[in-house]
């Protein structure tokens, strides 16, 4: 009777103080990233009016003068406008379609390692390329794949004529895709063997009883129970859809791949920040924001459709 009401009806309820009181830590743990969010990305919206106004650094926010939509019928009117935005389409589409995978199948294959040494190494090495810097990866993929690069130095060596792959428009896309993968997997993989790990061993043992396969038990027990997770990680990847990063592509792009690699985030940079059209900026980046919400909101309710942890509300 004692654990019964301990758990069930007659279970005393916490109070917001205890409750505060009690969990503190994790709180506490909690209040960094709350501060960075606020800081960074709430208080900063407030500057997304200057998107209708002329804004004047010398007359600030309040007094620069308002011009309702003209950014924005600036952007759509802007000659590479649909060529931006095609190359960012294609990008966003090769980065969400083709490296969102390979996370989900590196955990799959690391979850079937017997021996925890070995699968704690290949975790460590696939995670440490995420912690450098896009400064760091585009310096070293032109020192593998730039004119005197390590690539260029082996077909010098065999005779072969030195081929211009960071010039090129058509090599471009290809080591996006791959500097992507090589970078980022690894954070992905992590995350979702923390789902994997969740996962109740019995559904697993009895499985094994029944006389079920490795694989057996990963396509019907493993893989299933990951679903939501995938879904909820997608819908995050598909709200940064136009947001590519600015770093990634301006440290890998040359003057020779424009016609493929520029996107909003670099057109932004460009404009808005070397050429002081701070409300013309502001307007492409409200454009990313909204049409990202509107891209979350219909790809949710297709995830809850799917499934119904997959959503994320």
């Amino acid at each position: 009777m004692v654990a019964v009401k301990k758990q069930g009806v007659g279970a005393k309820h916490i109070g917001p103080r205890s409750h505060l009181k009690k969990y503190w830590p994790y709180y506490v743990m909690l209040l960094p990233g709350v501060i960075y969010i606020v800081m960074f990305k709430y208080i900063p919206m407030m500057g997304s009016v200057i998107a209708f106004k002329d804004y004047s650094a010398y007359q600030g926010i309040l007094d620069s003068p308002w011009c309702g939509l003209e950014n924005f019928k600036k952007l759509f009117q802007y000659p590479d406008f649909y060529k931006i935005l095609g190359n960012t389409l294609i990008l966003g589409a090769l980065k969400t379609f083709l490296t969102f995978p390979i996370p989900v199948i590196l955990a799959l294959m690391l979850n079937e390692i017997r021996n925890a040494k070995v699968k704690k190494v290949v975790q460590t090495i696939i995670c440490i390329p995420y912690f450098v810097s896009w400064v760091v990866v585009g310096g070293l993929v032109f020192d593998i794949c730039g004119v005197g690069g390590l690539f260029n130095n082996v077909r010098d060596f065999f005779g072969m004529e030195p081929l211009l792959v960071m010039q090129k428009e058509s090599w471009f896309r290809p080591i996006y895709v791959l500097s992507t993968i090589w970078k980022e997997s690894g954070w992905g993989t992590v995350v979702y063997l923390a789902a994997i790990s969740s996962i109740d061993p019995s559904l697993y043992e009895s499985a094994a009883i029944d006389g079920a396969s490795r694989f057996q038990k990963m396509r019907y027990i493993t893989f299933p129970l990951l679903i939501p997770t995938i879904l909820t990680l997608l819908l995050l990847n598909i709200g940064s859809f136009l947001t590519l990063g600015f770093d990634q592509v301006y440290n890998l792009y040359t003057p020779m791949t424009y016609a493929v690699a520029d996107i909003f985030d670099t057109y932004v940079f460009r404009v808005g920040i070397q050429q002081a059209q701070y409300s013309f900026a502001t307007a492409v980046g409200l454009f990313q924001s909204v049409v990202g919400l509107i891209m979350v909101v219909t790809f949710n309710k297709i995830a809850n459709k799917v499934s119904d942890d997959g959503g994320l509300w």
